[in-house]
């Protein structure tokens, strides 16, 4: 409560003012213990909350070894990485608070306390003696007699003295009370008032903070879910499995007999045989065997590196033994040694041996040049066959890419050989195989089909999406057009793999059952640069122009999914290319545009001006077509600033376009007459996703166009902060990259994760994602 003391009271030293000195005295008394508790408990607090963050970051350790430990799983190891470095945001958020709180109510209280109210008890000790001297003169003065004129005068001189000295002292006395009791009401409540900001700073990080770890948790929360089905069945599977078994007959105890040579793990046999060893003793000991690349290897335990037994099967021979005192032996023989093994039995024996011939057979026939095999190894698009460690998170990502693939038309069976339920797929070309011809299509060379599993790989949305735009149904209409014509009979399952080899290689190697265009489409191809300079000579006159423009739109074929191929009208041709040009007039000027023209006497577009057109309209039926009849991937059209397919479907807005045109080969850096290459274009049209697939394509993002701008420079004019971001990381990755030098890292891993959640993103919620949009005036 506030108690003003006047200064008027304060001069008659009256009754009311000695009562209202007392009221205000014990106020500030009682005032003085309060603060004096509250800082003891903002210390205690501040100790307590430290000892808090101490303990949470001792978890969030734990959280982060926990992490460490779960490598091996993807999920698990990014989940709680996630996790800990937010709770590490929280407790650098919660040392911030109480920082502010010692400043706020500690530091301002104790201030307050050891200031002001120290200045009020001064002034009040200095009161109360004057007071007392007052009295003492009073007292004094009164009982002075009056006969004695010496003493009375002393006596009045005294009391005047004192009482002046007295008013002075409890003027300043009241002027202290008064301004003590206006200084504390702003002391506390600021005090307050600044702890309460601080709270709220506190408590809006923490939201900012979740706000953006929301999204990953309903994510999270959704793979959980999904999670917890998936087990389930395994569960049942399991158990089923568990019953089945036990309710076989083991009295032979034989292990499994079978060899497999297209193993997706590689390794084509495997299992215990004994070894005679080298030495002068010739000790037989039990080692694991096993088959693979090529070789005959063994270990004693699982972490043990493998001994190779044969280098190269192609230069061994595999033979029983009979003339030794043991049962079911086998000598594998080869130029520099020999080595005597010994089965379990005889049909294992049998098993041994077949698998060595067969594996040494194969061995021969797929005989190749090591280079490209070393290349189809190192190429991400191929997939790696990954062992049976491989983290759950994959095998159910592998499954949910398996389901979606084979529910496209024609999926459901190989393309090539007809065989059921294939689990491989050629991912530049969007069809389904089995492991037999999977097998057959990687010896053809990445440049033709680029292999990957649909079980044991991970799948980016994009690639998923492009599964599902073409297919085996698509794929066959357009590679076996003339199959029943030529009177070549289709490979079935069972067939030799020397006949389904020969096949395929006649399918997309030399593309024998293509229905061939027109000659005069092959003459278009050669014949465009010609006729560009003189159709630039006649661009002014304007019925030449309009003759051109009008008659460029001649249909092309369209292989579409339905049961027959569709025949596209010159109608919609022209609306494609009027379409086109007014893509290319939102961000060029319109001096600089310029009207694509073809020959006036062709009924069918050449390959590459086909697939040109069809990157725009983001039709990858026709595409396909396209390549198949012999369009060159990195096709440039003069007649349009030398725009490439490529570029053309950075405007047509299709990630998966753009993702089909670099599995089949498109160059990501090829620029067209003003210096922007498809980077270039994906930045002034605000296309994130497109931007994250080419720098992870390794486009060159230090390349200016014909103003001297780069993609980023163009970016941060257009205040498009998600490309900004992006391309700041990839420089930034790539300065890391070189000061790592030529043994550094390939590339950091955080800049990987990042790239990885912005395609996830522009695949699953684009809208998230800024766009760039144009002006009324640019669009007009």
């Amino acid at each position: 409560m506030k108690v003003t003391v006047d200064f008027e009271e304060c001069l008659k030293d009256s009754p009311r003012f000695r009562a209202a000195l007392e009221e205000v005295e014990g106020d500030v008394t009682e005032l003085e213990l309060k603060l004096d508790k509250l800082v003891k408990l903002c210390i205690a607090m501040i100790d307590t909350g430290k000892a808090f963050c101490t303990a949470n970051k001792q978890f969030m350790n734990g959280i982060r070894d926990l992490a460490q430990y779960s490598c091996k799983d993807a999920l698990v190891e990014t989940s709680l990485t996630k996790f800990s470095d937010t709770l590490q945001e929280m407790i650098n958020y919660h040392n911030i608070l109480f920082d502010q709180t010692q400043r706020s109510i500690k530091a301002q209280l104790q201030t307050f306390v050891k200031e002001d109210i120290r200045k009020f008890k001064d002034a009040k000790k200095q009161f109360e003696k004057v007071s007392e001297e007052k009295e003492n003169a009073l007292v004094k003065n009164a009982q002075v007699q009056r006969n004695k004129q010496h003493e009375v005068e002393e006596a009045t001189n005294i009391l005047t003295a004192t009482r002046k000295c007295f008013r002075h002292i409890a003027l300043d006395y009241v002027l202290q009370i008064n301004v003590l009791q206006s200084k504390r009401r702003a002391e506390i409540l600021k005090s307050m008032l600044s702890f309460m900001y601080a709270h709220l700073a506190f408590f809006h990080q923490g939201y900012d903070l979740f706000s953006e770890l929301g999204p990953y948790m309903k994510d999270l929360g959704a793979q959980l879910d999904q999670l917890a089905v998936d087990a389930a069945k395994e569960k049942r599977d399991m158990e089923q499995k568990h019953s089945t078994i036990q309710q076989k007959d083991y009295s032979s105890d034989d292990t499994k007999l079978e060899y497999n040579v297209d193993a997706a793990n590689g390794i084509v046999m495997e299992g215990y045989l004994f070894k005679r060893a080298s030495n002068a003793f010739k000790t037989w000991n039990r080692r694991w065997f096993s088959i693979q690349n090529n070789q005959l290897v063994y270990q004693k335990k699982f972490k043990d590196n493998p001994t190779v037994v044969v280098e190269d099967l192609r230069l061994c021979t595999v033979k029983h033994c009979e003339d030794i005192e043991r049962r079911f032996c086998f000598e594998v023989v080869s130029p520099t040694k020999s080595c005597m093994l010994q089965a379990d039995s005889e049909k294992l024996r049998q098993a041994w041996i077949k698998a060595v011939q067969t594996s040494i057979a194969t061995a021969y026939r797929e005989k190749g040049d090591e280079s490209e095999k070393q290349e189809k190894k190192s190429s991400p698009s191929t997939g790696s066959l990954e062992s049976g460690s491989e983290t759950k998170e994959k095998l159910l990502k592998g499954e949910s890419a398996l389901q979606r693939v084979q529910c496209i038309p024609g999926n459901a069976a190989c393309c090539d050989c007809g065989l059921a339920d294939p689990r491989w797929a050629s991912i530049n070309l969007g069809i389904t195989l089995c492991i037999e011809c999977s097998g057959i299509h990687r010896s053809l060379g990445v440049h033709f089909s680029k292999v990957r599993s649909l079980t044991l790989d991970s799948w980016e949305p994009e690639l998923l999406k492009l599964m599902c735009e073409l297919g085996n149904n698509i794929i066959n209409r357009i590679y076996e057009a003339k199959l029943e014509k030529v009177g070549v009979k289709k490979p079935e399952p069972g067939s030799q793999r020397q006949e389904k080899e020969a096949y395929i290689r006649a399918k997309y190697v030399e593309r024998k059952f293509v229905e061939k265009q027109p000659a005069s489409v092959s003459l278009l191809e050669s014949g465009a640069k010609v006729l560009s300079q003189s159709q630039e000579e006649k661009r002014d006159s304007g019925p030449e122009k309009c003759l051109l423009a009008g008659e460029q739109g001649a249909a092309s074929q369209k292989v579409r999914s339905g049961d027959s191929g569709i025949q596209q009208s010159a109608d919609d041709s022209r609306e494609g290319l009027a379409s086109t040009i007014s893509v290319n007039s939102l961000y060029e000027p319109e001096g600089d545009k310029q009207e694509s023209s073809v020959f006036c006497d062709s009924k069918q577009p050449s390959p590459g001006l086909q697939l040109y057109r069809a990157a725009f309209e983001k039709n990858l039926p026709d595409m396909a077509e396209a390549l198949a009849h012999g369009a060159e991937v990195n096709w440039v059209n003069v007649e349009e600033n030398k725009a490439t397919p490529l570029i053309q479907a950075v405007r047509g807005g299709s990630l998966v376009t753009c993702e089909f045109l670099l599995q089949n080969g498109a160059n990501v850096n090829i620029r067209d007459m003003k210096g922007r290459g498809p980077l270039h274009h994906a930045t002034v049209l605000g296309h994130t996703g497109q931007v994250c697939l080419f720098l992870k394509r390794g486009a060159n993002q230090h390349a200016t166009d014909e103003d001297g701008k780069d993609p980023l420079s163009i970016a941060v004019e257009a205040a498009n902060a998600d490309i900004v971001t992006l391309l700041r990381l990839a420089r930034m990755n790539e300065e890391m990259r070189e000061s790592e030098g030529l043994y550094g890292q390939p590339g950091d891993e955080i800049y990987q994760d990042i790239f990885r959640d912005f395609s996830q993103m522009a695949s699953n919620n684009p809208e998230k994602l800024n766009r760039f949009q144009q002006s009324d005036s640019q669009k007009s």
